[in-house]
């Protein structure tokens, strides 16, 4: 499938590569350069390149390029997810993927490379396999090299292959052998959700989506087999499964059956539209006024809503203001304002809103004046509000876990669930409304 990789930093500079073939020259990253070449931003580069002889398939992440090079025609997105997967197990490996890590680690970057990859397939993409073949780098383990020479990592020469050649004979490739856990057997779920929302000037929902994952760390001993299910499992239209998920009870039943690795993983994502009602746990009340001359006045309001009794936590609005815009005088009665005057960047920190905060007087508020230039005509765009906050304990789709059993060992695990609603920065816009006047 994958022929050769190339990680290119921002610069454009190829600084490593990866062959399990033929030695494909750096001429191939060429197309690339041509394309990027056509772009405004990093993140426009077409994630699919045709050569005259080969594909690239490329993701960009943490200003970094991954480019896969293909001869034969494969689903890209099959080929995005694991680029993805990837840079997933090389952020666990070294804390992040970065230019700096990757160089500090090159030999166990190839390494990992060797695990995942098998003649260009993807053989072992799960971290608790990866690590009983090749051992995390971290100080101690540095300082050896440096005094023994040693410059290689592998972590378990003939067990963790054995365990791994097990597996891919019973098609388990992501759970070893029996596993002891001595001190504690339990199930750690989190279901994070990510909303992403646009809000017109008069408060009405123009689209709500939402975008989660089930990330699970799950220290079972034995062959445990496990089963999830939820209260409103038909809300999850669109997910992407680990390959331990049985696809098959899944579309019967609607639940997920499933093996699992031994530590951590993602389960599931899933992407819910906005043809489902989706409810906003915030809203704004916003005052925006221009006058012509050198002044205006701003307010914004900010309150819980629909948030089942949880408290607001991060909230950050953030404001871009027109460029004829020179200062802002404004007085929070909660948390910390600040203005960029080069950047014309308004951002209010409220931190934690309190859900029996509903007295108008206790909401947090933002009030004060404008400073405009002088001469300049009023300004023709609206200002755009991005809102930030986390809502712990509530998955803001609704879906909700009913039941996690377990079969095949006879002891009791300890289990938990937890769910959390997060704004990413830009994803969720209130548009606004200015109100101009002219004096008398």
């Amino acid at each position: 499938m994958i022929h050769s990789l190339f990680i290119i930093n921002g610069a454009g500079d190829v600084f490593m590569e990866k062959h399990w073939k033929t030695v494909v020259g750096k001429s191939i990253c060429d197309y690339f350069f041509e394309a990027q070449s056509k772009c405004a931003n990093s993140e426009d580069v077409p994630p699919v390149i045709a050569t005259p002889h080969h594909y690239l398939v490329n993701i960009f992440r943490n200003n970094l390029y991954f480019v896969a090079v293909l001869t034969n025609e494969v689903a890209p997105l099959f080929v995005i997810e694991f680029l993805h997967r990837i840079m997933d197990v090389f952020e666990y490996y070294f804390g992040e993927c970065t230019e700096t890590s990757l160089k500090d680690n090159y030999v166990v970057v190839y390494e990992l490379l060797d695990e995942m990859l098998d003649s260009g397939l993807p053989l072992a993409t799960e971290t608790n396999i990866l690590e009983e073949l090749i051992k995390r780098p971290n100080i101690i383990l540095k300082m050896t090299k440096l005094i023994t020479g040693d410059d290689t990592n592998v972590a378990i020469s003939g067990e963790g292959a054995k365990n791994l050649s097990r597996g891919m004979e019973s098609g388990i490739t992501w759970r070893t052998g029996r596993i002891v856990h001595r001190s504690t057997n339990e199930i750690l779920i989190d279901i994070i959700e990510t909303l992403d929302a646009i809000i017109d000037q008069r408060g009405t929902i123009i689209s709500a989506e939402v975008n989660g994952v089930i990330d699970c760390c799950i220290k079972l001993s034995g062959n445990p087999d496990l089963t999830l299910s939820f209260v409103n499992p038909r809300l999850l239209d669109d997910v992407s499964f680990h390959p331990c998920v049985r696809l098959k009870k899944w579309e019967s039943e609607r639940v997920l059956s499933f093996i699992p690795p031994d530590g951590n993983f993602r389960l599931i994502s899933y992407h819910i539209g906005s043809q489902n009602a989706i409810s906003i746990p915030i809203y704004v009340k916003h005052n925006i006024q221009f006058r012509e001359g050198s002044s205006g006045r701003f307010e914004l309001t900010v309150g819980p809503k629909q948030t089942m009794g949880k408290t607001l936590e991060a909230v950050v609005i953030e404001c871009s203001m027109p460029k004829s815009v020179l200062n802002c005088t404004l007085t929070p009665t909660q948390g910390k304002c600040t203005f960029d005057p080069v950047k014309k960047i308004l951002v209010w920190d409220i931190g934690k809103i309190e859900s029996k905060t509903q007295a108008a007087a206790r909401l947090p508020s933002l009030r004060g004046n404008i400073v405009l230039s002088t001469g300049q005509p009023l300004p023709e765009s609206n200002p755009v509000l991005n809102v930030r906050f986390t809502l712990n304990q509530i998955a803001i789709s609704g879906i909700r876990v009913q039941r996690v059993d377990m079969h095949g060992e006879k002891y009791k695990p300890f289990k938990g669930v937890k769910y959390i609603t997060t704004v990413k920065n830009g994803r969720f816009q209130i548009q606004t409304k200015q109100n101009f006047s002219i004096p008398d």
